[in-house]
């Protein structure tokens, strides 16, 4: 978890859950290039997450990029990480004061899916929502366009595929990871469309495309 205040945010300060993963690396280096904030480091333990309390408090955003696969946690791991600890640690956000939270969903979410992943990713959906954020924005992007720390080789082909079919269709199965950072960074920045504003893939590439100056 990484936790940011002060910088030329107007005294605001955010929290990055799933900062090591790679939408999550690149939203720390677009908040970092844009000073929005300060930064500093908070480690939680996920396991015992009540016991962070604090480290949830005084945070006005929260962005949330938490999240792993079956193949590397088990259908059980799988769960419990992207579901779980998401909607646990949302609800310790919103008794800190966070007033808005944007969620790294997945397209295709949804609850009643018979597919585990975007079954997970619809029923997190959900849980955060219910939670009563002054804003939630929840983000669905297609397949991530990234250069993984970690192999994987099978998402690895599914890249050099999809990424040939980005020049033809380039917002309809697939988005760089940095675009998706930027797209976050600019829902904070920018009034939202309701309480609620749920972000597909064609709209995350237009938002990512260039975030706008505060107070322009």
């Amino acid at each position: 978890m990484a936790a940011t205040g002060g910088g030329s945010g107007g005294g605001r300060a955010c929290f990055v859950l799933g900062a090591s993963g790679e939408t999550g690396r690149a939203l720390l280096r677009e908040l970092l290039a844009r000073q929005l904030f300060a930064r500093e480091q908070a480690v939680v333990d996920f396991e015992r997450l009540g016991e962070h309390a604090a480290a949830f408090q005084g945070h006005d955003v929260g962005f949330c990029c938490l999240g792993t696969t079956r193949a590397k946690a088990g259908a059980a791991g799988f769960v419990r990480v992207d579901r779980d600890y998401v909607a646990q640690a949302a609800e310790l956000a919103r008794a800190g004061g966070c007033k808005h939270f944007v969620l790294q969903s997945s397209q295709g979410a949804n609850q009643h899916s018979r597919f585990l992943y975007l079954r997970v990713k619809g029923e997190v959906e959900n849980l955060v929502q219910a939670v009563g954020f002054d804003r939630c924005t929840i983000l669905r992007p297609a397949v991530l366009l990234c250069k993984r720390q970690e192999s994987r080789p099978a998402e690895w082909m599914a890249q050099q595929f999809l990424g040939i079919v980005a020049r033809v269709f380039p917002t309809a199965y697939s988005v760089p990871v940095e675009a998706v950072a930027r797209a976050m960074v600019a829902s904070v920045l920018q009034p939202g469309e309701g309480k609620v504003e749920v972000l597909e893939n064609a709209a995350i590439h237009k938002l990512g495309k260039a975030v706008p100056q505060q107070g322009t």
